[in-house]
């Protein structure tokens, strides 16, 4: 019965340090509709999510998502190698780290000391009246100032380390997801400009071989120098086109090389944009609660949890703190009297410290709760821009197919135009000056379609990001 009644107080000092002082976390209420925009810019969007054969795009992995086999080989090459990401990880480590300290300070630290020490004392300072000089050998294994956490002030500190480290965590997941629809984005961007110079040096070849008749017709006298004229200039400009879209697939090529950490893949690299398998078309679903699993706005929410943790510590900070100080072990004033039986010794030592007036406490209680309400801010506009880049991607989805369907009957007509123009001038029926304008409209046409191609694809990637990517395995 009386064991009991000694174990008692132990139990209840457990109990107690199973305390917080936390407020019960809430989460926010969404500060965006429940349901994507509606309008003319979003026709696609119902039709899209009530389609079966549209995926969600929460249930597709990025390989999954990605299609093309060198792209997606690409993007593995720079989930290992980019430097960025290789930050990212190791600051989830070191956040990791850090909560490993903050969780160990709910536990005494055991230590073992040693010491020897030598005093004399003067005649006058001594008990006995003469001078002496006494020695001390120790050995000890004890807990040197343990605080028990009866209010919860280590609890909720290491709660808050938590918290941050999942933050860090979520931005992995967010880097991860940027890195790939980064590089991604890049291929795509360098297939595109590597299609435009071959629009362009085709455009060039036929240009050449234009004023190479233009001019033969001229010394025959047949053309007049102004058709000559034309001609060379429209063959510089191509000419021009050619050396800016080299220089642009160069510095595309070095810009994805940075992404993927390294420069030895051109086996890998797109020759054109039409050559690539298109990602798998998504639907954002019909519900925007989605976002909330978006990395970004999980992180925001998990700092907001440790801001909850913070006022618990400093709630507690209001209240006692109990420390612990005790050891046993040997002391002796020989060193070889050490590890006798009658040479034990122990110590145990509790302190209570009781705030009385500290203006520090009541101001960081107060900052605490600021910051709380500064990380509420924080979550709810990470929402807002999550919701306002995915509306912006959805409203450009839809946008982009009717643009492509306008421009690629503009290339036909164009196309058509430039035929005929031809003809027409080879016939004699009229000027040079309309093949000019016939072809230079066409010629631009065709980049504009490469452009828009490219667009098309690159808010497949966009939509795949703005809505968090998908699951992870």
């Amino acid at each position: 019965m009386n064991r009991k009644l000694f174990l008692l107080p132990f139990v209840i000092l457990f109990l107690l340090a199973g305390c917080t002082m936390a407020p019960e976390y809430t989460r926010p209420e969404s500060p965006v509709p429940s349901k994507w925009p509606a309008g003319k810019a979003y026709i696609y969007y119902a039709e899209d999510a009530a389609d079966e054969s549209t995926t969600i795009a929460s249930a597709l992995t990025w390989r999954e998502f990605i299609t093309d086999t060198r792209l997606r080989t690409i993007i593995e090459i720079a989930l290992k190698n980019n430097r960025d990401l290789r930050v990212a990880v190791l600051n989830v480590e070191r956040a990791e780290a850090y909560y490993g300290i903050s969780r160990a300070e709910l536990l005494p630290s055991v230590n073992a000391l040693g010491g020897w020490s030598k005093q004399h004392v003067p005649a006058d300072l001594s008990s006995t009246g003469t001078a002496m000089t006494s020695e001390r050998y120790d050995v000890n294994l004890g807990i040197i100032s343990w605080e028990i956490d009866f209010f919860g002030r280590i609890r909720s500190l290491k709660d808050k380390a938590l918290e941050e480290y999942l933050a860090t965590d979520q931005a992995l997941r967010s880097s991860q997801i940027l890195l790939v629809s980064t590089v991604a984005q890049a291929y795509l961007a360098m297939a595109a400009d590597r299609e435009a110079l071959q629009v362009a040096s085709s455009t060039l070849k036929a240009q050449e071989t234009t004023y190479d008749l233009i001019k033969k017709r001229y010394d025959a006298g047949i053309a007049s120098e102004l058709d000559l004229r034309r001609a060379q200039a429209q063959a510089d400009t191509a000419r021009g086109d050619v050396a800016s879209y080299t220089q642009l697939v160069a510095q595309d090529e070095n810009g994805l090389n940075l992404l993927i950490g390294t420069s030895n893949q051109q086996d890998l690299m797109p020759s054109d944009l039409s050559g690539i398998s298109a990602p798998k078309d998504i639907s954002p679903g019909l519900s925007s609660e989605p976002l909330l699993q978006r990395p970004d706005v999980l992180a925001a929410e998990h700092l907001l949890k440790a801001s909850y943790a913070n006022i618990g510590a400093a709630r507690a900070a209001f209240f006692p703190r109990i420390a612990l100080t005790t050891y046993a072990g040997t002391a002796s004033v020989e060193l070889s009297g050490l590890f006798k039986s009658d040479s034990g010794t122990w110590s145990f030592a509790p302190q209570i410290i009781m705030p009385i007036f500290d203006a520090r406490t009541w101001s960081a209680y107060r900052v605490t709760k600021i910051e709380k309400e500064i990380s509420i801010a924080q979550y709810e506009k990470a929402i807002q821009t999550a919701f306002r880049e995915v509306a912006d991607a959805l409203a450009e989805k839809n946008m982009v197919k009717q643009r492509i369907a306008a421009q690629q009957s503009l290339v036909d007509a164009l196309a058509e135009t430039y035929r005929l123009s031809k003809m027409r001038y080879e016939k004699g029926v009229d000027s040079y000056l309309s093949v000019l304008d016939a072809q230079r409209s066409l010629y631009g046409a065709q980049q504009g379609m490469i452009m828009l191609n490219l667009a098309r694809i690159n808010n497949q990637i966009t939509l795949y990001k703005t809505l968090g990517g998908g699951k992870d395995k």
